[in-house]
């Protein structure tokens, strides 16, 4: 019997690349440290947990992302099947009742016989064995300091943030309307319209408000996709209203003309309980973010289920110390996947995962590696 190979960390990543392994008829141990050891973002002890935004990108036929997702759907990725299987209304975008998602894959996971999941926390790479390391941007710092000693590098890393979740039934539906930009999809969105008075206080308010602390010894490094509103606002009293606020193809029922500006909610859930307050991640200190955004029509009497918040994200110089097939060029019977190697965004880590699950079983059976042609999306 061939050994087992070892993945660390339940992620997206971890998760896909573990499954690949068990389909492709070999023994893995998955090490996830949550609950015995909780990172600073995550609210559950579910594998695969989200914790951004639950949106998984546009689903729409030939672009891109939609490339990505029907590579991965042919491929065999679980975690692709399980997104289609607890998706919500997002217009165009595939978006998941988080909840749902995380729970399914944590019960697809753990009731493989092929794959033992341990509940504890990897301290170090083993000196042995083939290891798969997607144990992801909030890495504790035991197992950091392996990983960069493994490297022979220091870490790189950004900061990160997530969006407020708003209790669906607290919202007054008579100052929103429903609608998809440019009348696509049946009207997926809430839409909280605002006019240029209202705007421009929203936006001094915004400016104005205290943000949390960083460390002192570290540079504020935004991940710049991901910038929190506050950040955002503080290029141009214009620049959210072409950004996350931006009113174009939302044509207000009440007025019909489009608004000053918008601010759109995302359902989070199949039950329609809550709502993601799209684009607006940032680190206000709580009480700030509850006076100001209840400044949003709509969500004057608002109660937030979430609040927005920051974390700091590691990740290693992927093109420095991997190679095409995701193992490591000093030892190839390590791997790196998800978002610890470089890759951002959902399901670009679920496609790394997958790969670095394909190709550690090719290394147990001594196979030359899955190389991507140059011309997938993968």
């Amino acid at each position: 019997m061939r050994e087992a190979i070892t993945v660390i960390g339940g992620g997206l990543a971890g998760c896909e690349a573990a499954w690949q392994i068990a389909r492709h008829g070999e023994r893995v141990r998955l090490y996830e440290m949550r609950p015995v050891r909780p990172t600073p973002a995550h609210r559950t002890d579910r594998l695969a947990e989200i914790v951004c935004s639950n949106s998984l990108k546009s689903d729409q036929p030939y672009n891109a992302s939609w490339l990505l997702k029907e590579e991965l759907r042919r491929l065999g990725s679980i975690l692709i099947q399980v997104a289609d299987s607890v998706r919500v209304p997002a217009g165009s975008a595939l978006a998941v009742d988080r909840e749902r998602f995380a729970s399914r894959v944590t019960e697809l996971i753990s009731t493989e016989p092929k794959i033992e999941l341990v509940r504890e926390e990897k301290l170090e790479i083993p000196g042995e064995g083939i290891v798969i390391v997607a144990s992801g941007p909030l890495t504790s710092a035991s197992l950091s300091q392996s990983i960069q000693k493994f490297c022979g590098s220091d870490h790189l890393y950004f900061y990160d943030a997530i969006s407020p979740i708003v209790d669906a039934e607290t919202i007054d539906r008579s100052r929103v309307y429903r609608a998809s930009r440019y009348g696509k999809a049946s009207g997926d969105y809430l839409n909280c319209p605002m006019d240029r008075d209202r705007y421009s206080a929203f936006y001094d308010a915004l400016i104005a408000a205290e943000s949390v602390a960083i460390h002192e010894f570290e540079e504020a490094c935004y991940f710049e996709s991901c910038l929190p509103i506050e950040e955002l606002a503080r290029r141009g009293r214009d620049t959210l209203r072409f950004g996350p606020m931006r009113p174009v193809g939302l044509d207000d029922p009440a007025t019909g003309r489009i608004p000053y500006a918008v601010v759109q909610l995302r359902q989070e859930d199949l039950m329609q309980s809550s709502y993601n307050i799209v684009g607006f991640q940032n680190h206000l200190k709580f009480q700030e973010q509850k006076k100001i955004f209840r400044m949003i029509p709509g969500l004057e009497n608002a109660e937030f289920l979430r609040l927005g918040q920051i974390h700091r994200n590691t990740y290693i110089n992927a093109p420095d110390v991997l190679l095409a097939s995701m193992a490591a060029r000093r030892d190839p019977r390590v791997f790196f996947a998800g978002q610890l190697a470089g890759t951002e965004g959902y399901i670009e880590n679920v496609a790394s995962g997958l790969v670095a699950g394909i190709n550690a079983v090719r290394h147990l059976r001594d196979e030359e590696p899955m190389i991507r042609p140059a011309e997938t999306a993968i």
